[in-house]
């Protein structure tokens, strides 16, 4: 796998991935999540991805905090996940790609820190959030 193979899980799949609700996008999320798991892929995954999902997943009672903390556990010592976090140099290209492409600062943020860290490809159910030419946004749940 090159660098440009890598993909940075999204909260938002993330979150579907612990859906217990049976839909199709749960399900989908569910065999991304295991892929990764079971050694098939490496994914990356941000600091802020992990903290966006157990806010998500807390916040409408989807998971309690010690399920949420279990989950978040796996993945941290998951060997198939490569963990990225930003700086504060980070931010401040953040606020620059926010301004400069009118998009929402966490979003930017995440721009951000995948491009600090050469992932320059997300699986994401928002791909029109990512408007970076630098960034290949791809929804593995349709």
């Amino acid at each position: 796998m090159t660098e440009s193979d890598e993909f940075l899980l999204d909260t938002k799949i993330l979150a579907y991935a612990y859906d217990k609700d049976g839909s199709e996008k749960s399900k989908k999320a569910q065999r991304i999540l295991a892929k990764c798991f079971l050694g098939g892929i490496v994914l990356a995954i941000s600091s802020q991805n992990l903290a966006e999902f157990v806010y998500a997943t807390t916040r409408k009672s989807r998971l309690g905090f010690d399920s949420a903390m279990v989950n978040v556990m796996d993945i941290s010592n998951s060997k198939n996940f490569k963990k990225i976090s930003y700086t504060p140099e980070t931010v401040i290209s953040a606020i620059q790609i926010a301004n400069e492409f009118k998009m929402p600062f966490w979003d930017s943020l995440l721009a951000a820190t995948m491009r600090e860290n050469g992932i320059f490809s997300i699986y994401t159910e928002n791909a029109k959030d990512f408007k970076m030419p630098w960034i290949k946004a791809v929804n593995p749940l349709i």
